[in-house]
């Protein structure tokens, strides 16, 4: 059993999970913006027992909406599983995953796993750390989650604000925008927190990298449609889901678009720009396009999701933090940086 494998039986419950599922995602889209305005309320979050102090923030309350699912109704992962790459199956080759390293130990987290998660508190190399992915902003970052000397983990709130997965810690119960990393209403508002350089790449380009790596596999292949992709067609569409605010110009707002903010200012370039060109340097950074990766959030199958590459970002060869997101991202949560097209 390789861990992304399951029984037909499993598979068959799996087809029509997936089918609740997708029911259940489409009626809390609509659910959420009949209601946004409501929900958008401390007394409102405050009956759901949320005991986070509300009277700290650095937002407009306006701004958050319901996702549709309830705390943790996207299930973080608390205890991962891991399997050595050479006995890991079941993954196509240009599959994308969420790779990162510290002090020569390294892990891969498939995004076929993220994209039901969303969140997986790990150890690695000694070092906690939470791994996040917001599919609806294609955001996949990498924090520490040690907080003022303080290990904590963090869940998924079932709220978004400018599309993007709002976090909470178990600590205080401060919600954190997963984009920014920085606390935006609790006792923590305003703190941030370390980001660790990670990279999206394709399964085949992490087995090759590190072939004494390790691979995150589903702790129960039953409990998800684990290859599917819930969001068929999502960075296809013309519009991101349950967003309100204003759209980039010049470039469709589910353009993807690489973000380097380990600089003076945040820098910004759309994808197919990096594809033509090859390679881009601003400040001593090196942002290289990689081909031979495949979106997950194109067709139902994510094995069969199209190419269309990825980026590896160095300063003088060591890696540097960045996201491969969406134009409306950068136009949502920095909104002074031009996209260069």
């Amino acid at each position: 059993m390789n861990g992304f494998d399951a029984p037909r039986s499993a598979r068959a419950w799996q087809a029509r999970l997936s089918g609740i599922i997708g029911i259940t995602l489409v009626a809390g889209l609509l659910l959420a913006f009949s209601a946004m305005s409501a929900a958008a309320n401390p007394d409102r979050w405050r009956s759901e027992g949320w005991k986070t102090d509300f009277s700290l923030s650095s937002i407009d309350f306006a701004s958050v909406m319901s996702g549709g699912p309830p705390r943790d109704g996207i299930p973080p992962i608390d205890d991962p599983v891991f399997l050595p790459v050479s006995e890991a199956s079941g993954l196509d080759a240009m599959e994308p995953v969420m790779s990162v390293a510290i002090d020569g130990k390294a892990r891969a987290y498939p995004l076929r796993i993220m994209i039901w998660h969303e969140i997986v508190n790990d150890n690695l190399a000694g070092q906690p750390v939470s791994v996040t992915y917001c599919p609806l902003c294609n955001a996949a970052i990498v924090f520490e989650r040690t907080i003022d000397g303080e290990v904590t983990s963090f869940g998924t709130t079932g709220k978004l604000r400018n599309s993007d997965l709002v976090m909470y810690d178990r600590a205080t119960e401060s919600w954190w925008q997963q984009f920014t990393g920085e606390a935006i209403t609790g006792s923590r508002t305003g703190t941030s927190l370390k980001v660790i350089p990670s990279r999206l790449e394709s399964w085949q380009s992490f087995r090759q990298r590190f072939p004494d790596g390790q691979v995150l596999v589903p702790g129960n292949p039953g409990l998800r449609d684990y290859g599917r992709n819930p969001y068929a067609g999502y960075d296809s569409s013309s519009v991101p889901f349950l967003y309100r605010g204003p759209m980039p110009e010049g470039i469709s707002p589910l353009s993807y678009v690489v973000v380097v903010r380990d600089g003076p200012e945040p820098v910004a370039i759309a994808l197919d720009r990096l594809r033509r060109e090859g390679k881009i340097s601003s400040n001593g950074i090196e942002i290289e396009w990689l081909a031979g990766v495949r979106s997950v959030l194109d067709t139902g199958a994510i094995e069969e999701g199209r190419e269309i590459g990825s980026v590896n970002v160095t300063r003088d060869g060591t890696p540097v933090a960045h996201e491969l997101t969406f134009a409306f991202v950068v136009r949502a949560f920095l909104p002074g940086t031009a996209i260069l097209k």
